[in-house]
């Protein structure tokens, strides 16, 4: 990776829909070249896939909720799949320590938080401990992915 992948990277980050001409045209490169280089960098691995960052307000998600979990080591693998596969869960972490989970969950309702987390968390014997905090406000977020 050079200079230019990392300002390509940058253009792709912002906008995933960037045609190749507006890349070129803002990396002063043909066409062609932008091309290339994308291509290079989907066939290496460094661009895993082109998505769309969806505003969950929008869609009446309001409720944002960070999860840490203590597990049981020796279930840690499960309860984290079974978690991973909820679609209240916005993103699931082991974290070093290989026993904590840190979850993003987003829901329409404190409603609809209390019964994820009741059929999914508590009653669990695995479940060691939990901590919750709402998201009171954003600051600095990575809508549109890290910068490079």
């Amino acid at each position: 990776m050079n200079k230019l992948d990392s300002a390509l990277l940058n253009i792709l980050i912002k906008d995933a829909r960037a045609s190749y001409a507006d890349i070129a045209r803002q990396l002063g490169i043909s066409r062609a070249h932008a091309r290339t280089r994308v291509q290079g960098l989907v066939t290496s691995g460094v661009i895993e896939q082109f998505s769309a960052v969806v505003n969950p307000e929008k869609l009446g998600k309001v409720i944002s909720l960070f999860i840490d979990l203590k597990v049981a080591p020796a279930q840690l693998e499960t309860v984290s799949q079974e978690l991973a596969d909820c679609q209240e869960v916005v993103s699931l972490y082991i974290m070093s320590d290989l026993q904590s989970l840190h979850i993003h969950t987003l829901t329409d309702s404190f409603e609809s938080f209390d019964a994820f987390a009741r059929r999914r968390i508590f009653n669990r014997p695995e479940v060691l401990s939990v901590d919750c905090k709402m998201l009171m406000s954003r600051v600095k977020h990575r809508r549109g992915g890290p910068r490079l």
